[in-house]
């Protein structure tokens, strides 16, 4: 017995009495503004009751778009990327359109690859969270015409499109907050220079330090040399090995934070008795840390849906000036900072 034949576009504007163009615009969450509501309801009802199916190969063939885009992530285990996922997701699929996730490992070898074969499967554009300050990569493919989003990242002198967090705004918020606490020695664990994050938040903590005329003091800051715990944990052991006088620390970003919290418990240190800590990005479920971690927070799902909105202007408007974005944050004061209770310098 033949299988009944699949429902077509004709057969959906045949019965909602409409030409299959209209159809087609009604079906299509993206371009449903441009007819009417009641035609928008009637053709999707038919083709809800016909069991009609998009066909996306045809549609691809048609408009010269595979109606997928690319998502370039460093590390997905990382607690900061599954709700800028979520933003993404937001803003894409409305539109009809769907992501290819590939986690590179934080390998430029692997980025490479895993960006050749998302081209490879002809997607229509990259949201793209690996940049390194200087990325021959990304030049080369925005010098392709690629159309690129850039999230949480810079790339220098690259004419890219970028979303990012107010690292400056975010990285004040935290050094004033212990200042006023009545800290006056504050180390920063900073994120690796390689990376425009982990360079601007570097350099708004020297310019915080310095306007509140506290001390900008090379021996109290340490590059980890990645976004990770295990590297926060080795930047605040060579700061306390060295003799860091501190009674606080401000580290670049959460994971690195809790680095921190990981040095501070071996060394047999309290948090917030002997050393406060501020982390940045307010990643999930921090609030469940003993000490609940004070930090910048960040609006992962607002960046996302943004970072998505950037890309189809982009592919809509390839010869539009590249926009930055920077979306603001917020201090979050939880148990991990505290006046401080000591001024004699931290044991080795």
């Amino acid at each position: 017995m033949l299988s009944p034949r699949p429902v077509r576009l004709q057969d959906v504007a045949d019965t909602a009495g409409v030409h299959p163009a209209t159809a087609s615009r009604a079906l299509n969450p993206a371009t449903r503004t441009q007819v009417s509501a009641d035609t928008a309801c009637r053709v999707l009802r038919v083709a809800e009751d016909l069991g009609y199916r998009p066909n996306p190969i045809a549609r691809s063939l048609k408009t010269a778009r595979s109606h997928t885009v690319g998502l370039v992530l460093p590390d997905l285990t990382n607690p900061y990327f599954p709700p800028v996922v979520r933003g993404i997701e937001s803003a894409l699929e409305p539109a009809g359109y769907h992501a290819w996730i590939v986690d590179t490992h934080n390998d430029p070898l692997r980025e490479r690859a895993q960006i050749e074969s998302l081209r490879a499967r002809r997607v229509d554009g990259l949201i793209v969270a690996t940049a390194r300050r200087d990325h021959p990569h990304l030049r080369a493919l925005h010098a392709d015409g690629v159309p690129l989003v850039l999230v949480n990242r810079s790339v220098d002198d690259l004419d890219v499109p970028c979303v990012t967090p107010d690292d400056a705004s975010g990285v004040t918020q935290a050094v004033g907050h212990l200042a006023a606490l009545g800290h006056r020695r504050i180390a920063l664990v900073g994120g690796p220079f390689t990376t425009s994050t982990g360079a601007a938040r570097t350099q708004a903590f020297r310019h915080a330090v310095r306007d509140l005329g506290l001390a900008d003091d090379p021996a109290l800051q340490a590059e980890a040399t990645r976004w990770s715990e295990a590297a926060g944990a080795g930047a605040l052991r060579r700061l306390l090995d060295a003799g860091a006088d501190c009674t606080a620390v401000v580290a670049a970003s959460d994971l690195l934070a809790l680095g921190c919290y990981d040095v501070l418990a071996e060394r047999g240190l309290r948090c917030p008795g002997d050393v406060s800590v501020v982390g940045f990005n307010d990643m999930p479920f921090l609030s469940r840390l003993r000490p609940g971690l004070t930090t910048v927070r960040v609006a992962h799902h607002d960046i996302g849906a943004e970072a998505a909105r950037m890309l189809f202007e982009a592919m809509a408007e390839p010869q539009r000036p590249a926009r930055s974005s920077l979306l603001p944050v917020s201090l979050v004061v939880r148990e991990s900072t505290a006046p401080p209770q000591r001024a004699e310098r931290p044991p080795a």
